[in-house]
């Protein structure tokens, strides 16, 4: 299969560097940093270049944009996908851009399918791209009723060769909602956590916990305020959550009520066991 990967950063440099470790699918790149594009060929990550007139010679194209880029885009060369072709995405939010590319694309006779690599660092950039980020992995797909089922088939099978473990199969509103729990907020709340003006007093004070806490405060903001904004109803819920439960904490040790603040303690604890057992651990 012939690839063209839009946009080698992280995530789309991470994929070209496992499909050439694990396929012998040829890969091609489209990043408008020629910096970028020639430390790629240099590592060997890509068989070459391609612009944007020449989408219709690939089988598969991968977006590796931010949402609005990756709608802007779609819609912006529809007439030079090729015809039977498939189209992934692989941003973070997905409602707003499946119904936005979906049908576009399928009326021009392009399949495209919404996707998330459920993988990330704190670094961003190609610099920081490795080819085994998606080992163990789970790839999200987002089909819609207008979905081509071919085409889910094929990037499910994809997804398998180049190292993800698990196919996950959701609507676009299921995954933004949860989404919004599983990563958002845990986005939100390190952001909101490094705050404290006890930051800058913790060496010697801070082991596994704070490192797990504050790892995903060092984002990329640029990225990670456009998913918010579009996400922002699932977001907010799930924030007044927080909230809600925080203030419950305070109020048990305002009140000096240890019985609550054990129950408390004791609600997370089992709700946090039934989670462990529900994923097999």
């Amino acid at each position: 299969m012939k690839i063209v990967i839009v946009g080698i950063g992280l995530i789309g440099g991470s994929l070209a560097k496992a499909i050439k470790k694990n396929t012998q699918h040829s890969v091609y790149a489209i990043d408008t940093d020629p910096e970028t594009i020639t430390a790629a060929i240099a590592q060997e990550v890509i068989d070459g270049t391609a612009e944007v007139g020449e989408l219709s010679r690939f089988d598969m194209v991968i977006l590796g944009l931010y949402p609005d880029t990756t709608v802007r885009f779609c819609l912006d060369n529809i007439e030079h996908f090729k015809k039977g072709g498939i189209v992934i995405d692989t941003c973070g939010i997905k409602t707003a851009v499946v119904e936005q590319v979906e049908k576009p694309l399928a009326d021009a006779g392009v399949r495209f399918v919404g996707c998330h690599p459920m993988a990330g660092r704190e670094f961003s950039g190609f610099a920081y791209s490795i080819d085994n980020l998606f080992e163990n992995a789970s790839f999200i797909m987002t089909p819609t009723d207008n979905t081509a089922m071919s085409a889910v088939r094929e990037v499910s099978q994809f997804a398998y060769d180049i190292g993800f473990a698990k196919c996950v199969m959701s609507s676009p509103e299921e995954h933004d909602r949860v989404i919004a729990f599983t990563s958002q907020l845990a986005h939100i709340v390190s952001s909101a956590y490094v705050k404290s003006p006890s930051l800058m007093d913790q060496a010697g004070f801070s082991a596994g916990s704070f490192r797990d806490l504050t790892r995903v405060a060092k984002l990329n903001e640029d990225m990670w305020t456009t998913l918010f904004m579009l996400n922002r109803g699932p977001l907010i819920d799930e924030i007044s959550h927080i909230i809600e439960h925080l203030e419950e904490y305070r109020s048990a040790l305002e009140s000096r009520d240890s019985d609550r603040l054990k129950q408390l303690l004791r609600e997370g604890r089992i709700l946090k066991e039934k989670s462990n057992a529900s994923l097999g651990k």
